[in-house]
């Protein structure tokens, strides 16, 4: 019953008139014990005075704690500002007190009133001392009883410094879940073994699983501000062996108001522990080059698109135009964008590859950038459907380039993948060929035309990290290509953001190459994603190995054989140096694939692009005897020659 009433109540706080009479009594019964032990428990002295002073006591206590307002707080969150409170009433009544004994003695005052210095100060020390107690007392209490009763959850702080005594305040002050903090955790040997706010602080060596379970230990909280990813990884990896749940503090910046909530305290994700640094935007130049333009975005519905939408947004465009062919994802994010207060835009469901429709599209808005992220990304679906890859990466790229030459488009940022280096599958050679072109219509253009190039995105909608937490929900297994295979990666938003600053800092016909610090190894990754669901692996979830996909790499590259990087301003931002290609033999090698094309002849277009890009090596794949037939051409041409 007790513990029903606790947990039907936890929300509600105590009257603050019941608190103002509490504090009352209280001072009126140190008044009491004032003349107790200032003439001891025998009274030794006229009670008429104290008869006729305890009302005026009453009257003088309430006025104080009515003019300070101290009854107001709500006494199990009772903190430093409440004992402040407390003392500037107490100090309050004592003034009053003395206005009483003074104006007493000046025949003011009924001789009755007069209160001895002694008593006033005996009672001021202890109003100070019993007022603040109580609440203190109450708090505990309370605490104590939830604890003992409720359903607590036992917690470990894993840090002993400033956020961590904030964190354990959050913790405390939180009505909405039982949460009993039982020690620090710290690698600082001059905090190991003593106590903080009588808590205790343990050295992390300490901390295995006998500990856990001796202390039912549930949760271990991070709180460790500016932590780098190497570490928290590290830190990480050790704790999720214990099987306990693992969760971490968000950033300062990200607190409300300035202050944590229990609310904000989320579980450990995979995003958070990937070995490398967010990257930092200099969003004075996106200002400047936002301000007033209208900007053209296609693939807005996708995950890079949507996000360059939502980044945008916060600055002072003049009109974002937002092109998709995907009817549902758009009207999502129409929506979301209408939901946030944004209004100065217009979705438009079109098909790049439709010149005529994109046509009118830039008659109509004119816009002065384009962030051209629509593209088919998919390698094994690409390596299967090459016409349909050729058509939208490289036919549709060609004719969205053109179109904003023609229009006068001030800068058409191009954003390509780490897929177009020495690729190895369609898709990224469909890639690189339109970063070719890109490259050539820049040098007869006014518009500058700009390539950004990175690796995967977490969380896009051709991620291993959703596939993944799609198994782990099934129950597994969690299916790897190969057991060595390696990407790089970068969250959407940091993503979205190096395309925006490549919009800015460009000066026409750079590839900007992004630093995405360690590539991870995907066997790797998904044995984290398993001790982060609280599973072990292969105890629970199991990994399959499924063998690479066709056009599938061991691993992914940012430059090419041929390339090399000059400095930005940026230091995580590089400039690709490559050799001058012939533009006008490219053009007519494209003009060529573009009209094969048409043909669906799988054999003869994969050979065509494998002409313009030769680095183009297929792996895995239907299309490696073209290899072999080129290989054999080479070596008869080398005999000949002979």
């Amino acid at each position: 019953m007790i513990k029903n009433y606790l947990i039907n109540n936890s929300h509600k706080h105590a009257s603050k008139w019941l608190v103002l009479s509490i504090d009352v009594l209280i001072t009126i019964f140190n008044f009491f014990l004032a003349y107790v032990i200032r003439f001891g428990i025998t009274l030794n002295f006229d009670t008429t005075n104290l008869i006729y002073q305890l009302p005026i006591i009453a009257g003088l206590s309430t006025l104080s704690f009515l003019m300070i307002g101290s009854y107001k707080g709500v006494v199990r969150h009772t903190g430093m500002r409440d004992a402040y409170n407390l003392f500037v009433a107490v100090t309050i009544l004592i003034s009053l007190m003395g206005f009483f004994m003074a104006s007493s003695r000046l025949a003011l005052l009924p001789e009755l009133l007069n209160i001895p210095v002694s008593i006033i100060c005996v009672h001021y020390l202890l109003n100070i001392i019993t007022l603040t107690t109580s609440r203190l007392v109450f708090k505990y209490c309370y605490y104590y009883v939830k604890s003992k009763i409720g359903e607590t959850s036992r917690i470990l702080i894993y840090g002993a410094g400033d956020s961590g005594l904030i964190t354990l305040a959050a913790v405390t002050n939180d009505s909405n879940r039982s949460l009993s903090v039982v020690g620090f955790v710290d690698d600082n040997s001059q905090k190991i073994g003593k106590t903080i706010n009588g808590i205790k602080v343990y050295p992390s060596g300490m901390i295995d699983q006998s500990f856990i379970t001796k202390n039912n230990i549930k949760e271990i909280v991070v709180s460790i501000p500016h932590i780098s990813k190497k570490r928290l990884s590290e830190i990480s990896d050790n704790l999720l062996k214990l099987q306990v749940t693992v969760k971490i503090i968000p950033a300062v910046n990200d607190w409300i108001d300035g202050k944590l909530k229990v609310s904000q305290i989320k579980e450990i994700q995979i995003e958070d522990l990937l070995e490398r640094a967010p990257i930092s935007m200099d969003n004075q130049n996106i200002t400047q080059e936002l301000n007033d333009k209208v900007i053209l975005i296609t693939g807005a519905a996708g995950s890079i698109g949507s996000e360059i939408v939502r980044q945008a947004s916060y600055y002072n465009y003049r009109h974002l135009v937002l092109v998709d062919q995907a009817e549902s994802p758009l009207y999502d994010l129409q929506q979301e964008l209408l939901s946030k207060g944004v209004t100065n835009f217009t979705p438009i469901v079109a098909d790049i590859r439709d010149h005529q429709r994109v046509e009118t599209i830039f008659e109509k808005y004119r816009p002065n950038m384009v962030f051209h992220a629509a593209a088919y990304k998919h390698v094994p679906l690409m390596e299967n459907n090459p016409c349909e890859a050729i058509k939208i990466n490289v036919l549709g790229t060609r004719k969205l380039a053109d179109l904003s030459s023609e229009f006068g488009v001030d800068k058409f940022v191009f954003v390509s993948t780490d897929k177009a280096v020495n690729p190895t599958n369609v898709m990224g050679a469909t890639k690189r060929v339109a970063e070719m072109y890109i490259k050539c219509i820049n040098s007869t253009s006014k518009t500058k035309f700009i390539t950004t190039r990175f690796g995967n995105v977490l969380g896009s909608n051709g991620s291993v990290i959703p596939l993944f937490k799609k198994q782990i929900q099934k129950g597994g297994p969690l299916t790897v290509t190969h057991k060595d295979v390696t990407r790089f990666f970068m969250t959407i938003p940091e993503a979205s953001q190096l395309v925006i600053e490549a919009g800015t800092m460009g000066n026409g016909g750079e590839i900007f190459i992004f630093d995405m610090g360690e590539s991870v190894k995907i066997f790797g990754l998904a044995k984290k994603m398993i001790r982060l669901s609280g599973l072990r692996y292969p105890e629970d979830i199991d990994i399959k190995i499924t063998g690479l996909r066709p056009g599938e790499k061991l691993y992914e590259e940012l430059l090419a054989d041929t390339e090399n990087t000059l400095p930005t301003y940026h230091k995580k931002i590089m400039i690709s140096r490559f050799d001058d290609d012939d533009c006008m033999l490219i053009k007519d090698k494209i003009d060529d694939l573009c009209i094969m094309n048409l043909l669906s002849q799988d054999h003869q277009i994969v050979g065509k692009l494998k002409e313009i890009v030769p680095e183009f090596i297929s792996n895995n794949s239907t299309f490696e005897s073209i290899d072999k037939i080129n290989k054999k051409s080479i070596r008869g041409k080398q005999k000949v020659l002979a």
